[in-house]
C-alpha cells in the first residue's frame, strides 16, 4: 500500500524522477514512501529473509540514486523492480553457492526449465540474448491478464496462492492460465525456430 507524504499526497514518478535529476535527497525518501512494500515483496519472495530483503532494497535505493541520472526512467516501478529483483538475485546465488535451498524464485523458475534453458548451461549463454528478444516480444503480446499472471509468478517470483488471492480467483485457475501461458511460449519458440526440450 502507498502511503501519504507529510503533505498529503503520494509524488508522482515523473516527479520522483525529477528530484533524482535535481540532486535532491528527498527522492529517496518519496521512492521508499511510495515503493518500499512493492520492493519487499519482489526481494522477499526471492530471499524468504526480511533482513536480507532491506538490505536489498536500502542496495536499491542506493543504485537508484547513482542510475538516475544519467538513466529517466519512463516506468520508475518497473525500473525499481529491475534493480530490487537484481540484487535480490545476486544475494541468493552469492548464500547458497555451496548449498540449494528453496526459495519461489527457483520453484517458480523449475516450471520453465523444460523449454527455457537456465543460464547455469554453458551451451545455453550464447542463446540468450535471442531469447530475451522472443521472451519480451512474447509477453508483450499476452493480455493484460496474462502478463500479470506471468510477471507475478516468474519476474516477481509470487506463489500461485498469492497470485490466486490478487486475481480474486482459485489456485487451479492460475494453474491453468500458467500452463496455457506456457504452451503458448513453448509455441512462440517453436516458430522462431528455438526450442529446448530438456525431456
Amino acid at each position: 500500500m502507498e502511503h501519504p507524504t507529510k503533505s498529503g499526497s503520494i509524488l508522482a514518478d515523473e516527479e520522483i524522477v525529477e528530484l533524482y535529476w535535481r540532486r535532491d535527497q528527498q527522492a529517496i525518501g518519496e521512492t521508499q514512501r511510495k515503493y518500499q512494500g512493492f520492493l519487499l515483496s519482489i526481494a522477499y519472495n526471492v530471499l524468504g529473509d526480511r533482513s536480507d530483503s532491506e538490505e536489498c532494497i536500502n542496495d536499491t535505493y542506493l543504485d537508484a540514486w547513482n542510475g538516475i541520472p544519467p538513466a529517466r526512467p519512463a516506468h520508475l516501478k518497473a525500473f525499481l523492480a529491475t534493480i530490487v529483483r537484481r540484487r535480490a538475485v545476486d544475494l541468493y546465488k552469492a548464500k547458497n553457492r555451496q548449498k540449494r535451498l528453496s526459495s519461489e524464485l527457483t520453484v517458480s523458475l523449475s516450471e520453465l526449465e523444460e523449454i527455457i534453458p537456465s543460464k547455469d548451461d554453458p551451451f545455453a549463454l550464447q542463446e540468450y540474448g535471442e531469447l530475451a528478444r522472443i521472451l519480451n516480444e512474447f509477453v508483450r503480446g499476452l493480455s493484460d491478464r496474462r502478463m500479470y499472471v506471468f510477471m507475478s509468478r516468474y519476474y516477481a517470483a509470487r506463489s500461485v496462492k498469492d497470485v490466486a488471492k490478487l486475481l480474486r480467483c482459485s489456485e487451479s485457475t492460475v494453474h491453468k492460465e500458467i500452463a496455457s501461458i506456457k504452451r503458448g511460449l513453448k509455441e512462440k519458440l517453436e516458430k522462431e525456430g528455438y526450442f529446448y526440450d530438456r525431456k
